[in-house]
């Protein structure tokens, strides 16, 4: 991972998180928060019952992410910091999503400073980005989210003041138990937890992001199946709305946010003004960007407001009667959502019929047909279906289809699937007990994270990106692209692999192709094993039987 960290093979931890682990954590807390996120939504209930904490925090960290992946790879750890402060600032979505990105703000801040995280680091910057997160809640409340920064900020200070030199490894532990006890001392310093019975959704975020941390520090994964053994939690009790107040009646009834271009004491003027109009105000932000936060009647007056303080813009009104309403009919309307999967072999059609997926039969020269998926659409008699196409080629194939089968009052979504290792990412998600549309999107956003590559053997000579390959070459397909050409397919599958890895990731798929006995396929699978074991002690490593034709070897990372 970079100078400064314990050795793998001594303790399997980190001393100092460089710019790679950096990169991990975000991507780790992402993939964390769209695990909870479900669970999280069904917490909320302060400031308003309208149950999106957990999505707007998912959203919040995924535009965080986005920009983090933007950047060039060869930035330092304070650079990546207060790009994911930025991204977070911009995208921040709800009161928790706002504070969330005032808490990343505080930490990039420190690391510009230090441009290392180590336990000194942590220490102070939990500590700065609580202080920042408590002066911009207009009226902060014990028992949210701000009570579990401020305990993590109080315990990594008492770990480091104990000791002459913390290890990050150590002070992690320490912080993430506090948050999670924190966590559950909220009920206690908030009635409208207590009534509801649980506690509190923005402190339950803080706590996955923080595990997040903690689990990039100790090089560790938590398990999520990936749809070989997909494991659903219990669901929670519900939660009774009537008991924490009605969002059309007895409070704010507009939640309005923006972005804010102004000076900073214009904003201090701002806030003093918007206090006076309405409640749960946030402002966040600094370098003249801001971004504002609030619950209230006259949405109009919120917007003027920003209009004399500098240039408000990416406005967003949400009037809560209505946002209710159509979280009831949601509910109400739910349906069970099945799957159609195009599968490039025999191992590939098994893995997805034990997602619970209904199989098309599809390979390179001989792609379904329209007739073919909408006839799999049909068989899997729901009244909703994801489709998966998991090939480029035959995504038009599956939208035609889906447009015949919407015709016949069948709920059809495609997933722009372009790749059986993306196609398995997304079958890992799928939940049929989910809402259609939050389904389709949750297998979406799984594949859209998963990187594809592969290894095959040229059939004829051809000019590709990396060159001129001729018959019998052996040719590395990253992300589409035959990018590598080289000799020895165990070593073009290493190099793919690399490649692959150079944005991040936790998890490689190896799906071995159809052949007998020890293969090319199996051998390439064992050089990359060996090599991932090597420089990479941190990725799982998972090899599949998929049975496909002309690709030795497919390969995923997530």
């Amino acid at each position: 991972m970079g100078a400064g960290r314990t050795d793998v093979a001594q303790g399997r931890v980190l001393d100092v998180v460089d710019a790679r682990a950096a990169r991990r954590w975000a991507v780790t807390a992402l993939a964390a928060l769209g695990r909870a996120r479900e669970e999280i939504d069904a917490l909320n209930v302060y400031p308003v019952p309208d149950g999106d904490t957990g999505t707007n925090l998912y959203l919040t960290t995924e535009a965080a992410c986005a920009a983090v992946l933007a950047l060039p790879a060869d930035l330092d750890v304070a650079a990546i910091a207060r790009g994911f402060a930025r991204g977070a600032l911009l995208g921040a979505r709800g009161n928790s999503g706002v504070i969330m990105a005032q808490l990343f703000n505080g930490w990039a801040d420190v690391l510009a400073e230090r441009g290392v995280l180590d336990a000194a680091a942590v220490r102070e910057a939990l500590a700065r980005a609580d202080a920042q997160a408590w002066a911009a809640v207009a009226e902060p409340v014990e028992g949210t989210i701000l009570s579990v920064s401020r305990r993590a900020a109080q315990t990594a200070a008492q770990v480091a003041d104990g000791q002459p030199a913390p290890d990050l490894a150590g002070l992690m532990t320490a912080v993430v138990e506090a948050a999670r006890e924190a966590l559950a001392r909220t009920p206690q310093q908030l009635e409208v937890l207590r009534r509801a019975g649980v506690v509190d959704a923005g402190g339950r975020g803080l706590v996955v992001v923080l595990e997040a941390l903690d689990d990039v520090v100790h090089r560790r994964r938590r398990k999520r199946g990936h749809g070989r053994s997909h494991r659903r939690r219990p669901p929670l009790p519900p939660v009774d709305l009537e008991q924490c107040g009605d969002l059309a009646n007895g409070g704010p009834a507009y939640e309005v946010m923006y972005l804010l271009e102004a000076r900073a004491d214009a904003v201090g003027q701002l806030r003093s003004r918007l206090a006076a109009l309405g409640d749960s105000l946030v402002v966040v932000g600094g370098g003249g960007l801001w971004h504002v936060h609030i619950h209230i009647d006259d949405p109009g007056a919120a917007v003027d407001a920003g209009v004399v303080a500098g240039r408000p813009h990416s406005i967003r009104i949400t009037h809560f009667a209505e946002q209710r309403a159509r979280r009831h009919f949601s509910a109400s309307a739910r349906v069970a959502t099945a799957v159609v999967a195009c599968a490039a072999g025999p191992g590939l059609a098994r893995l997805f019929e034990q997602a619970g997926a209904v199989v098309v039969s599809s390979a390179t020269g001989n792609r379904p047909s329209t007739a073919a998926i909408l006839t799999a659409i049909r068989s899997a008699q729901a009244p909703g279906v994801a489709v998966l196409p998991n090939d480029g080629d035959t995504l038009s194939v599956a939208q035609a289809a889906a447009a015949a089968a919407r015709e016949e009052g069948i709920r059809v979504g495609v997933v722009p699937t372009r790749a059986q290792v993306q196609g398995l990412a997304a079958a890992a998600v799928h939940d049929a007990s989910r809402a259609f549309d939050d389904d389709v999107a949750q297998m979406a956003a799984a594949a859209g994270a998963a990187r594809d590559g592969a290894v095959t053997i040229a059939a004829r000579d051809a000019f590709t990106l990396a060159g001129r390959c001729r018959a019998g070459d052996v040719l590395g397909v990253v992300q589409g692209e035959f990018a590598i050409v080289g000799a020895d397919l165990a070593e073009v599958a290493v190099q793919v692999v690399d490649r692959l890895l150079a944005r991040g990731g936790e998890l490689v798929t190896l799906v071995v192709g159809a052949e007998t006995g020890q293969g090319p396929g199996q051998e390439a699978a064992r050089a990359v094993q060996r090599h991932l074991g090597q420089d990479r002690p941190d990725v799982e490593v998972g090899v599949l039987d998929g049975g496909q034709a002309r690709y030795p070897l497919l390969i995923g990372v997530e």
